[in-house]
């Protein structure tokens, strides 16, 4: 009698057991989006011209993620999105560079800023609204204050005190 009584709740436990083992398959934990380099959209790359300096390169891509000591003239901007149940994203841009002068630009398929901002969410892109002023709304608006009459500055001192003490 002992043994048929204990039976039941050992097999219940294996059962409940079993179970949660085959739930757990069907689960899938929550992995956070991997985002890694420099997003650097199709309407940047088309700004880019040859003869333009490293400095205005940086400042319409970015500082780039690699560069080496070994191939000074040449700049690599890699970008990588890794998200749950989907493929990963993976584009490189390589500048290259004739002293300080951009000599030209290799580029895999970029995706616009719009499409961009598209795969990062579920949702729909957002409306760009639209940015522009008939007449008649403009005259809505209050006129702007005057400017502030500029006044001169005061005369600079004749000379600076000693940064250091006079010596002895």
């Amino acid at each position: 009698m002992f043994i048929f009584h204990r039976a039941p709740g050992r097999l219940g436990l294996v059962l409940l057991l079993g179970a949660s083992l085959t739930a757990c398959s069907f689960l899938e934990p929550y992995r956070v989006p991997v985002v890694q380099g420099n997003v650097v959209t199709r309407e940047q790359v088309a700004v880019l011209r040859p003869g333009m300096s490293r400095i205005q390169v940086r400042d319409i891509l970015g500082t780039p993620l690699l560069t080496s000591v070994f191939h000074a003239d040449r700049w690599d901007y890699v970008f990588t999105l890794q998200r749950q149940n989907t493929e990963p994203q993976a584009r490189r841009v390589t500048v290259y560079f004739k002293g300080e002068v951009l000599e030209r630009f290799e580029a895999s398929a970029l995706p616009s800023e719009t499409e961009f901002v598209a795969t990062l969410g579920s949702q729909a892109p957002p409306k760009v609204p639209l940015l522009e002023a008939t007449p008649e709304k403009l005259q809505e608006f209050p006129a702007p204050a005057p400017a502030p009459e500029a006044r001169p500055l005061p005369p600079l001192p004749a000379s600076y005190p000693p940064l250091e003490p006079a010596p002895r």
